[in-house]
């Protein structure tokens, strides 16, 4: 496990999910990548908690988990397409 992808914060803007990881970097998926979130409420996209020792990220609401790590390949951009 690389802990230096640990989830510190998420937010949002109409075209990206962004999350501040524990060492201050912040990586930047476009949100075209999970339609799951990108047609979800802000109230939903607000209810997340990390999970796996801070390296996932999971929405109750949706019932939708997303790795950190999976963020920076592009497997989510194939899984979209």
């Amino acid at each position: 496990m690389n802990s230096s992808l640990k989830g510190k914060k998420v937010h949002f803007d109409e075209s990206y999910l962004h999350v501040e990881l524990a060492d201050k970097r912040i990586i930047s998926t476009p949100m075209e990548w999970y339609p799951e979130l990108r047609n979800s409420s802000l109230k939903q996209l607000s209810n997340y908690r990390f999970i796996c020792r801070g390296t996932g990220i999971e929405w109750p609401d949706l019932d939708y988990h997303l790795s950190i790590a999976a963020m920076l390949s592009n497997e989510e951009q194939r899984l979209a397409a």
